[in-house]
């Protein structure tokens, strides 16, 4: 199958379809009686719908509904068969997983992996990961989305000029994928699908305004504004890493200095701790050196957990800064909930707590009187669950017309 026809959609023919479907996979199985009511679909239309998705594959029909009176009623719901791959490729590892219909993960695995080795190299560990995982979970392959750690035009199906990522600008990720998987693709930055993984499924499950703050090897923030994430005219939005803090600061990967990635993404903390450890005002980390040869944001964390005083040090400044930039968000935006979530966020409640003190100082109290700043839920399944959210949104959809 080439990849312009991997594009097409498994059988949505109508708005009224798509509503169905999206329904069924937010609330789970439903009588038809339901079904017509929050649809508001008189009977016969609803069963004419149904036929046609029935026809088609996407949904079933069995068993009684619970019984509200009268003659019962039999609960509909997406078939069991649907599968949807769901990859999240990060700055240093690849997370993959198969989800049902429901964006349940029915089987997943990850693995180290550089992005900086290029396209070929990494795109073809997702495909072999992915190979593996629906050994595990067979099924009928319906749709697939991935995220990726640099602006993604949406629209596309690509990264553009990525700073962290050299060899990808304008690699044709969607196409290649759909070619070999034979299925529609989504492609989007791995905050946006992190935020919507925890829209969807996580700690913000049914909040339809949020910011998600993912601070991994680099730092940027998923905008989800009246249910749907905001991505701006060309996809850049939310990109927070390279808002500078100071004219004078440390060399960022994107060619300028002093951007909050360069205080307080992965990188950056690796770089401090590593000087922590040379100049001897962090035993902890010195000791950490000696064994490992090198050191991480995670033996940050697990110094500053164990009292070890610069380390503590470093986490407070990080969080500090974190916390202005997401009070100028919160003072713009005014979400219901911040999400923190990457894999520096394992710093925990210290790092927590100098963002929600910074951000409760410097925001309106009318824009922080209710506002809960909260760890990620989902942890490392953020990613993919978006994923697989996104690309149950494009397979639920109805197809554009044609040329």
């Amino acid at each position: 199958m080439t990849a312009s026809n991997a594009g097409q959609q498994p059988g949505v023919r109508s708005r009224q379809q798509s509503r169905l479907l999206a329904l069924l996979r937010d609330e789970g199985p439903m009588s038809r009686v339901a079904l017509g009511e929050r649809l508001e679909l008189p009977r016969a239309k609803l069963t004419g719908e149904l036929t046609r998705l029935v026809d088609t594959g996407l949904v079933e029909i069995g068993g009684p509904a619970a019984s509200r009176g009268g003659r019962r009623s039999t609960l509909v719901h997406l078939a069991d068969d649907l599968r949807f791959v769901a990859a999240d490729v990060g700055a240093t590892s690849v997370n993959v997983a198969i989800t049902d219909g429901r964006c349940e993960v029915l089987s997943s695995e990850s693995e180290d992996c550089d992005v900086r080795l290029g396209p070929v190299p990494v795109l073809g560990r997702v495909v072999d990961l992915v190979h593996r995982v629906r050994d595990k979970a067979p099924g009928r392959l319906i749709g697939a989305g991935i995220g990726l750690p640099g602006p993604v035009s949406f629209r596309d199906g690509m990264p553009v000029a990525p700073p962290i990522m050299p060899g990808w600008d304008r690699y044709p990720v969607r196409d290649e994928l759909a070619g070999k998987w034979g299925c529609p693709v989504t492609v989007d930055n791995d905050v946006n699908v992190m935020a919507l993984g925890e829209r969807h499924a996580g700690v913000a499950r049914s909040l339809d305004d949020l910011i998600f703050v993912k601070v991994g090897t680099g730092i940027g923030c998923g905008i989800v504004l009246g249910g749907r994430v905001y991505r701006g005219v060309a996809g850049t939005a939310g990109d927070i890493g390279h808002i500078r803090l100071d004219d004078y600061g440390p060399a960022c990967a994107c060619g300028e200095v002093g951007c909050l990635e360069a205080y307080f993404g992965g990188a950056a903390l690796a770089r401090d701790a590593l000087t922590l450890a040379r100049s001897g005002r962090s035993t902890m980390l010195a000791e950490a050196l000696e064994q490992q040869g090198k050191l991480t944001a995670q033996d940050v964390g697990e110094a500053a957990v164990a009292g070890d005083f610069a380390a503590a040090n470093l986490v407070r400044e990080g969080g500090r800064r974190l916390g202005h930039v997401v009070a100028s968000l919160v003072s713009f935006l005014n979400p219901g909930m911040v999400v923190i979530g990457g894999g520096v966020s394992r710093l925990g409640h210290p790092l927590l707590a100098e963002v929600r003190s910074s951000v409760y100082r410097r925001s309106l109290p009318l824009a922080t009187g209710n506002l809960p700043i909260v760890l990620s839920e989902l942890g490392e399944l953020a990613g993919v669950t978006g994923a697989a959210w996104s690309a149950t949104d494009r397979a639920f959809a109805v197809p554009p017309p044609r040329d």
